[in-house]
């Protein structure tokens, strides 16, 4: 778990890799970080546009620790602003709109049940999902299903359908994976940073 400190300053890192990329261009160095940083770990982040409501801008990430925390942040900040194929790149008179979420994975485990079973192992609030296939796999974070109100078996159905499978597939043969995130996100643009609890 990383501390509130730790926390704060992943936020920070994101903001500041996509304001300087979209500023010069340039990629930020993972530098003058502290040792939690070094670890490799799985990284979401989401950018969201506020207007009356948050609004998805962009969301991208590593669901596995192939990189350390620093370079993943640093890199899934940059893509979520620019290579998002459902949105057109963030624009650099944009960022002052938008509040950054910087969500550090666990592992995921791939979830040992028949099929029927899989939704008890799943407790809302504290995991995500991914659901894979040999050709597919889609991925949900913990806190999509908290937004949306889903159950575990509609949870299961959505990450079903973003992997671009049938809603029943956690039924008929694809893999189930969960992991828990720790949460961090801005209050406003680039203003004051918080641990978001789910449950």
């Amino acid at each position: 778990m990383l501390t509130e400190q730790e926390g704060e300053l992943a936020v920070k890192l994101a903001r500041k890799a996509i304001e300087e990329c979209l500023r010069s261009g340039k990629k930020i160095k993972p530098e003058n970080l502290p040792p939690v940083y070094r670890e490799k770990r799985g990284v979401f982040v989401t950018l969201n546009r506020i207007t009356e409501k948050k609004e998805l801008r962009g969301c991208i990430g590593r669901p596995y620790p192939i990189m350390s925390l620093g370079e993943a942040i640093i890199t899934s900040a940059i893509n979520a602003a620019l290579e998002d194929t459902r949105f057109d790149p963030v624009r650099k008179e944009e960022i002052d709109g938008i509040v950054i979420e910087v969500s550090v994975l666990t592992v995921p485990k791939l979830i040992k049940e028949k099929p029927l079973k899989i939704p008890e192992k799943i407790v809302i609030g504290r995991d995500g999902l991914i659901v894979a296939t040999d050709r597919f796999q889609g991925l949900l974070l913990p806190q999509v299903a908290v937004e949306h109100n889903f159950d575990a078996v509609e949870f299961l159905c959505q990450t079903c359908m973003k992997a671009g499978l049938m809603p029943d597939a956690w039924l008929t043969g694809a893999q189930v994976y969960s992991f828990e995130g720790q949460i961090f996100e801005e209050l406003q643009p680039g203003g004051e940073i918080r641990e978001k609890i789910l449950t």
